[in-house]
């Protein structure tokens, strides 16, 4: 028993030494806990009785090179709902499936989620938000929230781009410029239960959001406007499948216009245009299929294309050949109508072939054996050379997404027949940039300009200011070949292949081109016009392409024109005025000059008069025989093609 005495007070002195230890651990636990941790774990206890919602920030709008603003916000709210505050489930779920249109089962999946918070829908008209505030329905958030906005709808669709249901760009300059148009998001802090239930009365933190910078392009919305109505026009009286249509400074890069119709809406990009869905019609579309279809609408074909450029490539043999001293304007060729070259017989587009021709008249006539024959003389190495020089095997380093570069025969397996192909634009690829690219430094006295849209970017509060810097390559071309291939392309419009894309007062240069497509035996063509204006100081230059046009399909008769009608509508836009030479009057009977005195005559003397001055129309009113007054007055200075008014009486 003893024994059993002396155990049993051992047990108890070592159960009694080990709670004292474990009472000094946890009060050494408990004391790091409340003064080494004890701030920590307040942050914690502060973040269980809180909730955070997101607030999102106010995108950076867009405006074109006179200040218009093309991309721009409006205000909208997010529906979301928080599980735990919610005491009217059904009630909620009604009102929310009415107001927002959405089916009930959509609403209640998401309403009876058990989640943090469960958004419900974006971008909801301000008008409908707050409806729903007035139902007072615990647990549904309404939060302030922008919605992308574009006030032209679908101009330039492929250049602007648009925004997600996130509010981040998708294509375009949109997500080009995601970094400084998307702002900083702000949040909304409340106080909770520990059961997540909002304490009511609690004070609402609230970070606010930073609105982001706006950005400035070159793109002008009357130009751009100008080229969607000339490409438009031609596309629908040619029935071609889509018409490409850009429109450059030559000097610095800067891009007035890139055209490519069919646009789609910008404020409804995800509905397929009439020009696709016709083709559709009746047909149930997977969702692969549509995407496939949507991404095709949305591609920007001036970069991300690429096609046989044919005889508007024609610029840069001329300018590599004359870079070389291989040819000189006077030069003599003969032109059978075909060449051999090895075992092949490569065809001129004239048949009976032009016969004796300098090369200032090959041009002239977009002769193919004339540029066969320059470019056997440059050869593959120097041809390259040049080409690299023109950036033909970059990309431009637009400031758009998606840009494709050119396919191009590896050098080591170039022999003469590809050589004469590629001397007049057949046989390899590249995009229709690259070209005006490579157009522009032909005939801006030899900078390799890089194309862009971006001019500035500005911070909300105007207090930072950035200029977008883009590199320029001097010594392309020497100014002298420069100088001589301005004066050649101004022939060709002048009295050339280009010659409907002449205006009369405006010295206009250019180059006109057919390019069969792939497969030859198609029959389909792509109908293009490069042209700028003026050609002694280049301020502008464009190209258009016309894609697959039913019937005529040459380029100096399809594309030359649209250039001409764009030119003759942005030129004075822009502040470039006529200047009419001897020809002009003479050819077109324009230009200033003084209105004779036609009073006191009868309408026999004003016909015979008028053999002399021309005017652009004849207005005779009165039932008389004397002219007894005139507008213009006698003695005015007007043009030629102003109208005239004759008042006749008397007689």
């Amino acid at each position: 028993m003893a024994r059993n005495r002396t155990y049993n007070r051992k047990n108890i002195f070592i159960i009694m030494v080990m709670i004292m230890l474990a009472a000094a651990g946890l009060s050494v636990r408990l004391g790091y806990l409340m003064v080494f941790k004890s701030e920590e774990y307040a942050v914690r206890a502060q973040a269980l009785h809180e909730r955070e919602r997101p607030i999102k920030a106010e995108r950076g709008r867009i405006f074109d090179i006179n200040g218009v603003e093309i991309a721009a916000n409006k205000p909208v709210c997010t529906i979301s709902v928080i599980h735990s505050q919610i005491t009217e489930p059904e009630r909620v779920i009604s009102v929310l499936s009415s107001l927002l249109g959405l089916s009930e089962e959509t609403v209640r999946k998401r309403v009876e989620k058990v989640s943090s918070i469960e958004r419900i829908k974006s971008n909801v008209n301000k008008e409908v938000a707050d409806k729903i505030r007035e139902y007072d329905l615990d647990g549904v958030m309404v939060d302030e929230d922008y919605k992308r906005y574009y006030p032209y709808g679908s101009l330039a669709s492929k250049v602007i781009g648009f925004t997600g249901s996130d509010n981040q760009g998708v294509i375009g300059l949109e997500v080009k410029y995601e970094e400084y148009l998307k702002g900083s998001p702000g949040t909304i802090l409340t106080l909770t239960t520990a059961y997540g239930v909002e304490i009511e009365n609690a004070a609402e933190d609230r970070i606010e959001p930073v609105p982001g910078h706006d950005l400035y392009i070159s793109l002008d919305v009357n130009i751009q406007k100008y080229a969607e109505q000339a490409a438009l026009k031609v596309m629908q009286s040619k029935n071609a499948d889509n018409v490409k249509l850009i429109v450059m400074n030559p000097q610095d890069g800067r891009l007035y216009a890139m055209v490519n119709v069919p646009e789609f809406d910008l404020n409804d990009p995800y509905r397929l245009i009439d020009e696709i869905a016709s083709q559709y019609e009746g047909m149930t579309l997977t969702d692969e299929q549509e995407n496939i279809l949507l991404n095709g609408m949305w591609r920007n074909a001036c970069i991300s294309d690429t096609y046989e450029p044919g005889s508007a490539f024609k610029i840069v043999t001329a300018t590599a050949a004359l870079e070389e001293g291989v040819v000189k304007l006077d030069d003599r060729f003969f032109c059978p109508g075909y060449k051999r070259v090895e075992d092949r017989t490569i065809r001129c587009h004239k048949a009976g072939g032009h016969g004796s021709q300098d090369f200032i008249q090959g041009i002239k006539n977009s002769c193919n054996p004339v540029f066969m024959e320059i470019g056997a003389r440059v050869g593959v190495d120097n041809m390259y050379k040049h080409y690299r020089r023109l950036g033909l095997f970059e990309k431009t380093g637009i400031d758009l997404p998606g840009e494709a570069n050119s396919i191009m025969h590896k050098k080591e397996i170039i022999k003469a027949v590809e050589l004469a192909t590629m001397s007049f634009g057949q046989s390899f690829q590249i995009t229709p940039l690259q070209l005006l690219t490579s157009a522009s430094a032909v005939v801006n006295g030899g900078r390799l300009v890089t194309p862009h849209f971006g001019v500035r970017t500005v911070s909300p509060d105007q207090s930072s200011i950035k200029e977008l810097d883009y590199k320029i390559t001097d010594n392309a071309v020497s100014k002298e070949t420069s100088e001589t291939m301005k004066m050649l392309l101004e022939e060709v419009v002048r009295d050339g292949t280009g010659r409907r894309a002449y205006l009369p007062g405006f010295r206009v240069g250019g180059k006109t081109a057919t390019s069969e497509k792939l497969p030859r035996s198609s029959n389909k063509y792509i109908s293009s016009f490069i042209g700028f204006a003026p050609a002694d100081n280049p301020q502008v230059i464009a190209l258009v392409l016309i894609d697959e046009p039913v019937g005529i399909y040459y380029g100096g008769t399809v594309a030359a024109p649209v250039i001409a009608d764009l030119f003759d509508n942005i030129l004075p836009y822009m502040g470039i005025e006529e200047r009419y030479s001897e020809d002009d009057i003479q050819k077109f009977k324009v230009g200033s000059f003084t209105v004779p005195d036609f009073t006191g005559k009868t309408r026999k003397e004003v016909k015979d008069l008028l053999k002399i001055y021309d005017f652009g129309e004849l207005y005779p009113i009165g039932d008389g025989d004397i002219v007894i007054e005139q507008f213009p007055l006698p003695g005015e200075s007007v043009n030629r093609d102003s109208p005239l008014v004759l008042y006749y009486g008397g007689g």
